[in-house]
């Protein structure tokens, strides 16, 4: 999978841009804030997974413009070519279109292009909360398969409901509360334990890759897991009845998948307590390699976006990296140059959303 072509129309810092990509690794240089971590941004967004800096959409949109544009060409594995466009208005829903075809939500875009992104925010899988690797994991099983997106927005949509419900009760359930509570925790329980197995299933293909791509990152050998740890024991629907009580005291539903954590260690010891800063990077690069290598194996070729991310490596860390890439079309962004031993198939620089060609 390639992205061959990208046009950006008032997004970001970006007037209009035009840029043509050729496979292998591009390099783009740019000093901070000149725009060049905005181009893989864009790309991110059309692949259905918003701006991987977590912005809002509104904030893609230049300064004084009323909507902003995202178009590219894909290049499948057999040669085929898609065209993805998106419009971003400041007032009313985006418009997206596939080979102008219109589609009707951000999720369909998932499939259409896949990539991979690292960025140096990736710390914080490793040393932030559980919120943070249970959303890395169903990621990645969206990127597995966008199938799974579905066991992921009605886990939201059922918890938002079934929550919203134990707040009014107030503490007491009355006969027609308790009856819809029941049909809120036979929902959970089916999606909850299809999405506990899921994240299960997947986290056993994940971890010989996790091994390798950190012994080649860190340079050593170590013993890194990740081990999931969930809060129930068995079926989900007889844990709901368990913590009914509980549940409605709170006010908040106290067990499923939305409670799991992936506890990371390294020789034995929590990555996130005991882990030095270069072993929790080692880590959390390693997460990313080794789900790029399982939805590789899948079949899929993602795109690789490597935003800025050898600013927080040591050098040692940085060639360990480029080697362990795969032989996959790669957008890394730069502050300053071409870092030693890159050896890039092409280069870019910005310099104030003006963007150059060197090879």
């Amino acid at each position: 999978m390639l992205v061959r072509a990208l046009h950006l129309k008032d997004y970001r810092n970006y007037h209009t841009a035009d840029i043509e990509f050729g496979g292998g690794l591009t390099v783009i240089v740019g000093g901070n804030g000149q725009g060049k971590s905005n181009l893989i941004e864009a790309i991110g967004w059309l692949a259905g997974i918003g701006s991987f800096r977590g912005v809002a959409d509104d904030a893609l949109i230049r300064v004084g413009a009323d909507s902003a544009v995202i178009r590219a060409t894909i290049e499948s594995g057999d040669g085929r070519e898609q065209l993805i466009e998106a419009e971003l208005p400041r007032i009313g829903r985006n418009r997206v279109q596939v080979n102008r075809q219109r589609v009707q939500r951000a999720r369909d875009l998932l499939g259409v292009i896949r990539v991979t992104v690292f960025s140096p925010d990736d710390l914080s899988l490793v040393k932030g909360g559980p919120a943070l690797r249970r959303r890395w994991i169903d990621d990645s099983l969206v990127g597995r398969h966008p199938r799974h997106d579905s066991l992921r927005s009605d886990l939201e949509r059922i918890l938002r409901q079934r929550n919203a419900l134990l707040r009014s009760a107030g503490g007491k359930l009355d006969a027609d509360a308790e009856f819809t509570l029941d049909v809120w925790d036979s929902q959970l329980a089916a999606v909850g334990d299809a999405l506990r197995q899921a994240r299960l299933d997947l986290l056993g293909e994940i971890r010989p890759h996790l091994t390798r791509a950190y012994d080649h990152v860190a340079r050593r050998a170590a013993d890194v897991r990740a081990d999931y740890v969930s809060s129930w024991q068995g079926d989900l629907g007889a844990a709901l009845i368990g913590s009914r009580r509980l549940d409605v005291r709170r006010g908040v539903s106290t067990v499923g998948p939305h409670r799991d954590e992936i506890e990371l260690s390294i020789g034995g010891v929590p990555a996130r307590t005991h882990g030095s800063q270069g072993e929790q990077r080692s880590t959390a690069l390693a997460m990313r390699l080794a789900v790029d290598a399982v939805v590789r194996a899948a079949g899929w070729s993602p795109v690789l976006l490597l935003d800025d991310v050898f600013s927080e490596l040591d050098p040692g860390r940085a060639r360990a990296l480029l080697e362990a890439l795969p032989d996959a079309q790669s957008l890394l962004t730069v502050a300053s140059d071409v870092p030693p031993g890159a050896a890039p198939d092409h280069v870019m620089r910005v310099d104030r959303g003006t963007i150059s060609v060197e090879s």
